[in-house]
Parts: C-alpha cells; structure tokens; sequence
C-alpha cells in the first residue's frame, strides 16, 4: 500500500483516509475536535479538552495484512520515522507477529496468617471454588470464552502471600472485571487462609499477555553491511549500559505509546509493565538484533500488550473509536500484534538514524518549521524560512522572522 500522505495536504489525507477507511461524514467530523461534552463524561473537574496532532503511519505490512496505524503524538518525526522503517521492512515481507492469549493477573495480599504454608495449601486445595466464584461476576465475558482460568499463590515473605487470579479478558483490557473479581473472592479468600486480605487489583505486569513480532530489513534498503555493522554495534550499547537502554525503550514506546493513545487504551499501564518487564533479570532491551546468513538485520521483540479494543474510552471516545476503524483490528491479539510491530519499527528507525546521520537531522527540519510558525509565519511559506535556518543553521525564532520580513 503506497500512499504518500506527507506529499499531501490536511484535507487531501482526509478524503484519504475516510475513502481507505470507509469512514462516514460524521467519523472524519470527530478529527475537528469539539469533544468537550463527551470528556466531562469521562473525568471529573472538565473545564475543556487538550489536543494532540494525530498522524498516521504508512507501508506497514503485518502478517502480509496492510495496515494504516493512527498515532497521537506531539513529538516531530516519529511517524515519518517508523512509515520509513515499515518500508523497508516491506523488502523481506513485512513483519510477522503473534499475540498470547489474553490472560490477566489479578493480586490479592494476604497477612497475619496463623501459618502460612498451611495457608497456602488451602487456597490450592480450594482452587475450584475460588475460580467459579471469580466467574459469577462478569457472564458477559464467560459467555464469550473468558473468565478466571487459574489461580497460583507465591509466598512473598515469611508473614505475606499472593494470590493471581489468571483471567482471561478476551477483547478487552481487563483492569474493571479482574478488579472486581478480586473483591468478590476476597471473604472466601479470607476464611480459607485465617488471615486478613489487604490490597486486591490488576497487576500491570501482563507476562502472560505478551505481543511479539520479527522483521528481516534487507541489507541494501538499509544502507548496506556497514550501516548494519553500525545498528549492531548501537544495539550492544543499550545491551551493556543500562543509561543507553533508557534510551533505546523510550524510543520503542515512542510509537507503542502513540497507537495506544489513538485507540484510547491506558499508555501507563503498557509503559508500566514494558519497563518492569524489561527489568525482570536486571534492566535490559525489549528488541532484539542479529545478521542472517545472508548479511540482512534481523530485528524482534518481546513484550507485554494488554490492549483492549472493547471498553473504557475505547467505547466512548468518538475518536478512538474511528481510528480504530481506521486500523481494521478485528480483536485485542491483533491490535497488540500491530502495536509490538510499530515499536520495533520506531526501535529500528532510531538506531538507523543514531548511528549514521544522527537522530537531529529528521528532528531538526519539523522543529525548524515549528519555530517559524511559532514567529508568526504564515503555513504556506513556513516550509521556505525552515529550510533557509537549517541552511544557515540558524535555527531560532529571531532568524526566522528575519527572513519572513526579507520574503515578504
């Protein structure tokens, strides 16, 4: 799918996107704001609503499936960087990806126990009724093949246990129906163990519910072997020093963090257990890289994705619900397949720039833009003054005003 939107204009991706889309009139109307009676729904204290640019991401190919990828984002580049990346992906077929089952953890903290490995002993032995009971409170998602599977218990110290409650969310993110399910067991809980029951929530943590997605970028679309020497090396940097790994994770929820914005999920609850998941055995990468026989970068990651296409602001957010049908997701697993390709893609486009032309240049000529309109000119000549200051690498809000008044 070869759609060049950064050489049209606002309204021109519009009828772009609302024709590959099948969008209505009033789904592409949302794009002009104007939400405010829907927000003061949604939290508490409104007094209006703060816009991000939403863009969108172009030449992904995944599980050979074309995707257009909205992405809410205020940073420069970073769309272009990730379309980009996705077209070179598309030399070697694109990304592969695959979603685990969307299995959840709920907590509930158990102390004061007379004895606590008896303790737990009797929450395993009493697994099936805590199980069905969990299942009494959500028949929408049991109808629907979900529900709470399975238990475990882990001793967390010599006076604490843990129960998980595994429950499996379906299309859905899962933070309301395992909460509630951790109230519900909790009395029972609380009987079986002689203890007292303190904390009971979702654990942001998905190791059950991990997104994984690999891409061979050829060689020569890349910029050949020594620019794949080049990633390789910057990729045993963010393997070695823990300061450069910050970096490199940011740089992959550059893009996660975008798409999960644009489809109203919870961003912090996908950063949360990205980075805890990253610092599982001492804080490391979420992608991979290596060279096949054949000299081409071979790029994967491994994360936790707990997305949900049903519920929360995904259900009332008109936006959120239009870009989701700009993305054609047709379940949770697939919108976490697409979400763990774009990071890699971001991932890949951040260490192909850092380590040849550096990570400025393609920052530098939209902030270039930015600062000439912020000096007061005008859109259709912004471009012109940008390109003069990063000529002249001037880059201030003086210069261009300076050559503004030299045009005019």
């Amino acid at each position: 799918m070869d759609i060049q939107l950064y050489k049209m204009s606002l309204d021109e991706r519009r009828k772009t996107i609302k024709e590959l889309a099948n969008l209505t009139d009033e789904e592409i109307a949302y794009y002009d704001g104007n939400l405010t009676n829907i927000a003061d729904k949604m939290v508490e204290n409104v007094i209006g609503t703060y816009e991000m640019p939403l863009g969108i991401a172009t030449n992904f190919l995944i599980n050979r499936n074309d995707y257009l990828i909205p992405m809410a984002i205020e940073e420069a580049s970073v769309i272009a960087a990730a379309s980009n990346a996705a077209k070179i992906a598309r030399v070697k077929g694109g990304f592969t990806a695959y979603a685990d089952e969307p299995i959840m953890l709920g907590q509930i903290q158990i102390i004061n126990m007379d004895n606590i490995e008896v303790a737990q002993i009797e929450i395993l032995r009493h697994k099936k009724e805590i199980i069905e009971l969990a299942n009494t409170c959500d028949q929408t998602l049991i109808k629907f093949g979900g529900g709470c599977k399975d238990i475990e218990v882990r001793k967390i110290s010599d006076d604490m246990l843990v129960v998980h409650l595994l429950v499996d969310c379906r299309d859905a993110m899962g933070a309301n129906a395992i909460n509630t399910m951790t109230e519900k067991v909790k009395e029972k809980i609380k009987d079986i163990t002689k203890g007292d029951v303190l904390l009971k929530i979702i654990s942001n943590l998905a190791i059950y519910r991990k997104a994984y997605s690999y891409a061979i970028f050829d060689k020569e679309a890349l910029g050949g072997e020594d620019v794949v020497d080049k990633i390789l090396m910057a990729y045993e940097f963010a393997e070695s020093d823990i300061f450069r790994c910050a970096t490199h994770n940011k740089g992959i929820m550059n893009g996660i963090d975008a798409l999960i914005m644009a489809t109203g999920n919870d961003f912090r609850a996908i950063e949360a257990g990205a980075h805890s998941y990253a610092a599982l055995n001492g804080y490391a990468p979420l992608t991979h890289y290596s060279r096949d026989k054949d000299g081409n970068l071979v790029g994967s990651i491994e994360i936790p994705m707990a997305v949900g296409i049903i519920g929360g602001a995904t259900r009332i957010h008109p936006q959120a619900k239009t870009n989701l049908k700009i993305l054609n997701v047709k379940s949770a697993g697939e919108l976490a397949e697409v979400a763990a390709s774009l990071g890699l893609a971001q991932n890949l486009a951040a260490l192909k720039a850092l380590s040849t032309e550096g990570i400025q240049r393609g920052h530098m000529e939209l902030h270039a833009r930015n600062i000439a309109i912020s000096a007061g000119v005008p859109s259709e000549i912004a471009d012109k003054v940008a390109e003069i200051m990063i000529k002249d690498k001037k880059i201030n809000m003086e210069y261009a005003k300076e050559i503004f008044e030299g045009i005019k």
